[in-house]
């Protein structure tokens, strides 16, 4: 017995003493504690939860909400709907703010980047003041400021600011018209997306022939031209399958047309401007990081500097912006759940606030807000890491 208590002490030590073998040991109890944490965290709710009368159930979903959504553009909603419908109105309004948000802060970012390596003294002065500012100014102040500013500088409804009797805008929001589909509008958006896709593999095709004969095709134009041209042939063939619905004022606020409210344009541009502050200092580092030499070799190919910044030094700089660009995306992302403080119903004002505070299902709430969160992130960063991917240095 002895012997075989020493053999087992010596086989132990030398699994220990392998690298691998002990890496491999080392992940598998950190599992196995992580899970038996989480297990011992479900029991003690399971426990709490049983003792205040409380059931762990996502029945709540499938009932009324019972509370109104003022701004949903992408689907109908009203107090009859249930709460799933309201958590699909928060994601969506949650998404538009994100895409939007990413959208407009990447070109204001790049912008001012730019702008800040700028000769003109007055120039780089003003913006750096506006980035210090911004970015040493807590987010959420942000989002209040120009929502005030939003509501109390705009005019009321009946004094609105208006564009041909067709753009509004006013402290009730900004008013668009709304484009309606008819009949032959689904062939139309078909040969939209054909030509999308033909023009895609065209440029690639383009590129491809480019690096290997030398040969350059004007690609933005003719893929301009595919997609305008066979679009608009197919709008033209099938009768003009689309009409407009124009907002107009009646009563004390408009009717009709598609209505952006001054909660999501406040918050939008909040965001946008902060987030873009922070891209703005990437782009800057990043054009700094290319090495002097590439530009003054394209000055001495006869390059013009705005060709040179768009065909030298921003390609270059692109690898090391976008690393740590995908944190600023999702930052943007994550700070929209602020959209709370001013009304605006996202996807935690609505299942993680007002559904919340109805039903009582903390813990069910919170896991659809969480989720939906985590879902975004990693899709953004999925996406990123991709694009980050086909962009750095190929090895020949």
């Amino acid at each position: 017995m002895a012997a075989v208590s020493i053999g087992n002490r010596g086989l132990i030590a030398r699994l220990w003493g392998h690298q691998e073998t002990r890496s491999v040991i080392v992940q598998i109890v950190t599992v196995a504690v992580v899970f038996a944490l989480i297990a011992l965290v479900l029991r003690n709710v399971a426990i709490n939860l049983e003792a205040i009368g409380k059931e762990f159930s996502f029945d709540f979903l499938t009932a009324p909400a019972a509370y109104d959504i003022t701004f949903s553009p992408f689907i109908e909603y009203s107090s009859r709907h249930t709460h799933l419908r309201a958590a699909a109105v928060g994601i969506l309004n949650t998404l538009l703010v994100a895409v939007c948000g990413i959208v407009a802060a990447s070109l204001l970012g790049v912008t001012m980047g730019i702008l800040r390596l700028s000769r003109n003294w007055l120039v780089n002065r003003i913006v750096y003041v506006f980035l210090e500012f911004t970015r040493n100014v807590p987010v959420l102040l942000h989002i209040l400021l120009v929502h005030g500013i939003v509501v109390t500088t705009l005019p009321a409804a009946r004094k609105a600011i208006g564009i041909g009797d067709t753009i509004f805008l006013s402290n009730r929001g900004f008013y668009v018209p709304s484009p309606v589909l008819e009949a032959g509008s689904g062939i139309v958006i078909a040969v939209l997306v054909v030509s999308i896709v033909a023009a895609f593999l065209f440029r690639r095709w383009a590129r491809r022939v480019q690096a290997e004969t030398g040969k350059i095709y004007p690609v933005f134009w003719i893929c301009l031209g595919v997609v305008v041209g066979a679009t608009g042939i197919a709008f033209l063939a099938m009768g003009a399958p689309l009409t407009w619905d124009v907002p107009a004022l009646k009563g004390f606020n408009f009717r009709g047309g598609m209505a952006l409210k001054p909660e999501f344009l406040a918050l939008w541009l909040a965001l946008t401007y902060y987030t873009a502050c922070f891209i703005a200092e990437i782009v800057r580092a990043g054009i700094l990081a290319v090495s002097h030499g590439q530009t003054e070799a394209a000055y001495a190919l006869g390059l013009r500097p705005n060709r040179n910044l768009q065909l030298v030094v921003l390609p270059q700089a692109l690898r090391i912006i976008v690393p740590p660009l995908v944190s600023q995306y999702l930052n943007l992302t994550k700070n929209s759940s602020l959209a709370i403080a001013i009304g605006y119903m996202d996807i935690t004002a609505t299942i993680g606030g007002i559904s919340l505070m109805q039903t009582g299902k903390e813990m069910e709430t919170m896991i659809i807000v969480m989720g939906v969160y985590l879902v975004i992130s990693l899709v953004i960063s999925f996406f990123m890491n991709w694009f980050n991917r086909s962009i750095r240095y190929k090895e020949r």
